[in-house]
């Protein structure tokens, strides 16, 4: 190539997120060289760029010579499988690569092997971004929701792509500069955790409406598109409804009936759960999200229980769902329910993401971050709006419950909250997400909970020793001793 016509930019990995990016960015007039091990993917991501205009695109065959077709400095996105595969891509890249050039990788990927190569690639003067990307290939290509840290340098040079290339909402692209090391990384992994969480809740939403309500795929089909209306508005409700009319290509009835009731995992809910049990942070929504995905996978034994238990005389007669429901009024009760478990979901994460920021001293913006969640991503909705104004109103809000908005709209909502979980619980319907996120709320608001009899218990078996709530110290009492003195005191 002629060095007139280097590109700005290079993006190495050509599955689909990444040829959709590609396409995004050279559509916005940025020029793109593209790379992939596999020669083919290169001349698919030609064919399909030159089919829907999205030039100036060139596709490259070699490390070298795709690396030596970019402008310096350098900045090459790599959209590979995380793990080992990002470290080779890495490694045939590094070769050709030139102090000052920089590495962006787009994967999901663990925030300390994004710390580790930071680490890897200064010491060759290379930098590096970690850089999370959301929207599935859908927003790739039409604009994702971007979530970069690590060096702020490399940022810097390729800012201008990626405020064009993110989604665009009312307050700007849906990008911002994370952080420093990994930041990035695992706000991506967060984001993730949380839409676990909001994928559980609707879907016991579904359960509910349809399990004790009756309701047909049309009926909630047309439920879901009026949610989407309103404060449930988000991508989630509006696929959900989407899903609920398409027919069985194969068979009577809708397509949703026919799928195998087992859900899939890349890993990020797992680690989000992990992050928040090392850092003390109570998720129990996406805690319970996760366990959910767990049990799924045991269909088998799930078929087996029903069984058994059916024959022991479980009957979901016995448990009180056959009695009779205004329909309306658990539509709407699930309306609300489902909204005030999504707060604390939202809320669990933000409080993970605060306590990660404060131990590695990212400063993480936290309703920047709910900003760069309005559009492009899995997780927009709505309502993050509301969030970022909350942290707004106070950057140190200990928890989106207690900002006045909210805690108005919790309370408004508990009756109808509490209707609709008694009521699961009563047909034999497990919301654990619904229930989660409802004994977390009541958990947090109690000024005083029974954990003063876990503390004694602690000191009576391991001398752990406790405290007082009227005077300042710890204390151990002789448990067992005292009470057996109170027990003779009182017989004779």
């Amino acid at each position: 190539m002629e060095s007139a016509a280097l590109s700005r930019i290079g993006l190495a990995g050509l599955a689909v997120m990444g040829q959709n990016l590609a396409l995004n960015i050279a559509e916005k007039g940025f020029p793109i060289s593209v790379y992939n091990r596999t020669a083919s993917k290169v001349d698919e991501t030609a064919a399909r760029a030159a089919e829907e205009g999205a030039l100036p695109l060139s596709g490259h065959y070699s490390p070298r010579e795709f690396v030596l077709s970019i402008a310096r400095p350098r900045s090459v996105v790599i959209l590979v499988k995380a793990g080992s595969p990002v470290d080779q891509t890495i490694a045939a890249l590094s070769e050709h690569l030139e102090p000052g050039d920089a590495i962006v990788d787009g994967g999901n990927e663990w925030y300390e092997n994004t710390e580790r190569r930071a680490r890897e690639a200064e010491a060759r003067g290379l930098l590096y971004l970690g850089m999370g990307v959301s929207g599935g290939e859908e927003g790739a290509r039409r604009g994702p929701s971007l979530m970069p840290g690590g060096s702020h340098q490399a940022y810097l040079n390729i800012q201008d792509i990626l405020t064009r290339v993110a989604a665009q909402v009312d307050d700007g692209p849906c990008v911002t500069y994370v952080g420093p090391g990994g930041a990035g990384n695992f706000v991506k992994m967060v984001h993730n955790g949380i839409e676990y969480g909001d994928m559980q809740l609707i879907s016991e939403a579904y359960d509910v409406l349809r399990t004790v309500g009756g309701l047909s795929n049309q009926e909630l089909a047309d439920i879901f598109a009026e949610w989407n209306s309103g404060e449930l508005e988000s991508f989630l409700i509006e696929i959900t409804a989407d899903i609920f009319r398409v027919k069985d290509d194969h068979g009577e009835g809708e397509l949703v009936d026919k799928i195998l009731d087992k859900t899939g995992m890349k890993g990020t809910g797992k680690w989000t759960v992990q992050q928040a049990a090392e850092l003390s942070v109570a998720a129990p929504t996406i805690a319970a999200s996760l366990d959910c995905r767990y049990l799924s996978g045991l269909k088998e034994e799930r078929e087996s229980a029903a069984r058994i238990l059916d024959e022991a005389g479980i009957g979901l007669e016995s448990m009180g769902s056959s009695r009779k429901v205004d329909r309306k009024r658990l539509i709407d009760d699930v309306r609300q329910a489902l909204y005030a478990s999504k707060v604390c979901s939202y809320a669990q994460g933000m409080n993970l993401l605060r306590a990660k920021s404060e131990e590695k001293g990212w400063d993480l913006n936290l309703g920047e971050l709910a900003r760069i969640w309005k559009g492009g991503c899995i997780i927009r909705a709505r309502f993050l709006d509301r969030i970022k104004k909350a942290y707004g109103r106070n950057r140190g809000l200990a928890n989106l419950i207690v900002d006045p908005e909210f805690a108005a709209e919790m309370v408004q909502r508990q009756g109808a909250w509490r209707r609709v979980v008694g009521l699961a619980i009563e047909a034999g319907i497990s919301t654990p997400g619904m229930c989660a996120s409802l004994a977390y709320f009541d958990t947090y608001r109690r000024a005083r909970l029974p954990a003063n009899l876990v503390q004694a218990q602690r000191d009576l078996f391991g001398a752990h020793t406790y405290e007082r709530v009227d005077r300042p110290g710890s204390f151990h009492t002789e448990w067992t001793k005292l009470a057996r003195q109170s027990k003779a005191g009182a017989l004779s």
